[in-house]
């Protein structure tokens, strides 16, 4: 990176003859004959670090110094003076200067400390920049996946975010539609701002309206005084909006002018409530089969899906079970106290082929069941419940047709490694390899999660 360096000094000579050393040194430079032009200078973005005189016309360099520290502190200054007294240097250092160098100018110290100046910039952008990649991973760090699918997920939340477009969020139920929407809001502007969300399916269709834009007093029996409503609520923040295809025509009417207009009237009100509200909406429903059937409006979909972001079910992105698992497994260990570690075999690949109809919420579930159930340091086929188990038919492994010669050896191996209780020197012998091709193969195939070999 090749860093800007800002000179102000009133005197021509000096600023231009520091200017030509450091653009020598390989720095871009740029040179202001006053600290109204230097401040200009820093505003529009053209110093990584200023170097002024203390003493000059329209705006002093103590001055210049003070609000390039209040506005701008990630860039350091290095001040001039030509009077060399101790009580300049004192006070600029004070001032949050990062040093401070006398008249004549030694070239050779002046390019030590704008390099040691720089340096500490660039390792606190790092730092910065660190922190803030830290920061986005924690806010995904509730959806949990490495396959194609789910990358794509948090590529598409990466880019939407920082937007004001409306989501709708697509899938079956218990899927995690709703950390997506949370890792939506978490990583927009408004993310300090109101989250607030809304399952339409659990109000009922009278009090529906009510909670979503309130109510004035009187406006029916019950109402004992004004109510805000949950867009109101979540003014300049985020209405998360789950289950929407369950409202019904007069509801999505009002929603749809919110949409258009950011504005309504309580129910029984006459004043007008303007809000600055990103909604989100989740659906399980085909909406457009919906909108063919006549139960919703086509405008409103369209309105809400302005960006569609679908989950796939459980069933189709196999290989993010056992991340799922095992962390469900860490948090439910943790939550019961209980020093539970793993899966064996046989439960790893029973969860592993389970079609988990009910989706991650069914996943969770069903290991914390096991967990609660486990009488040893990791959960075995008997802490699962018998439909996810099934039925253990020995010696067999089964594969749907259509399957490729990759995915069937590599359930060939995981099955078998499961019957051999992980024992790889029996499961090479059976298998007709030789234990290194079999190492190769388990770490090709995402199987070196076994356990170590059990005696035989």
């Amino acid at each position: 990176m090749k860093f800007s360096v800002l000179v102000v000094d009133d005197e021509k000579n000096i600023r231009e003859g520091l200017a030509e050393y450091l653009r020598l040194e390989g720095y871009d430079v740029a040179v202001a004959a006053d600290g109204k032009e230097g401040l200009a200078s820093v505003e529009r973005g053209l110093a990584d670090l200023v170097i002024t005189d203390l003493r000059m016309p329209a705006l002093s360099g103590s001055e210049l110094l003070k609000e390039i520290v209040s506005r701008y502190p990630s860039v350091p200054v290095i001040v001039l003076t030509g009077h060399g007294t101790v009580e300049d240097a004192v006070e600029a250092m004070r001032s949050g200067a990062y040093d401070f160098i006398t008249k004549p100018v030694n070239l050779d110290h002046l390019s030590l400390l704008v390099r040691r100046a720089l340096e500490r910039t660039e390792l606190a952008r790092r730092n910065e920049e660190l922190l803030r990649e830290v920061e986005s991973q924690k806010r995904f760090s509730s959806i949990i996946g490495k396959t194609q699918s789910i990358q794509r997920i948090f590529e598409l939340v990466r880019r939407v975010a920082p937007t004001k477009a409306s989501v709708l969020i697509t899938g079956e139920s218990g899927v995690g539609k709703e950390l997506v929407a949370d890792a939506l809001h978490n990583l927009s502007p408004r993310a300090d701002k109101p989250f607030i969300k809304v399952h339409c399916a659990a109000l009922a269709e009278s009090l529906l309206e009510s909670e979503l834009f309130g109510h004035e007093k009187g406006s029916f029996t019950g109402a004992a005084g004004r109510k805000k409503g949950r867009f109101e609520l979540a003014n300049e923040g985020t209405l998360f909006l789950d289950e929407i295809g369950e409202i019904n025509q007069n509801v999505q009417i009002k929603i749809l002018r919110v949409l258009q207009e950011k504005r309504f009237e309580r129910v029984g009100g006459e004043d007008t409530v303007e809000v600055d509200v990103r909604v989100v909406a989740a659906t399980n429903r085909d909406l457009k089969a919906e909108i063919a059937k006549g139960t919703f409006r086509e405008d409103l979909y369209y309105r809400l899906n302005v960006v569609n972001i679908h989950v796939p079910p459980l069933r189709e992105r196999k290989d993010d079970i056992p991340l799922l698992a095992q962390a469900f497994l860490r948090e439910f260990a943790d939550e019961n106290g209980k020093a539970v570690s793993g899966f064996d075999p046989k439960a790893r690949a029973a969860i592993y082929d389970y079609p988990w109809p009910g989706n991650v919420r069914e996943l969770r579930n069903c290991v914390e069941s096991a967990v609660v159930m486990a009488s040893g340091d990791v959960i075995g086929l008997d802490d699962l419940s018998p439909g996810i188990r099934g039925q253990e038919d020995e010696g067999v492994v089964r594969l749907p047709l259509g399957s490729s010669l990759a995915e069937a050896e590599r359930v060939l191996i995981r099955d078998t490694l499961a019957a051999q209780g992980g024992n790889k020197s029996r499961t090479a012998e059976i298998l007709g390899i030789g234990r290194k091709t079999l190492y190769q193969k388990i770490q090709e195939y995402g199987l070196d999660n076994a356990p170590e070999e059990t005696a035989t």
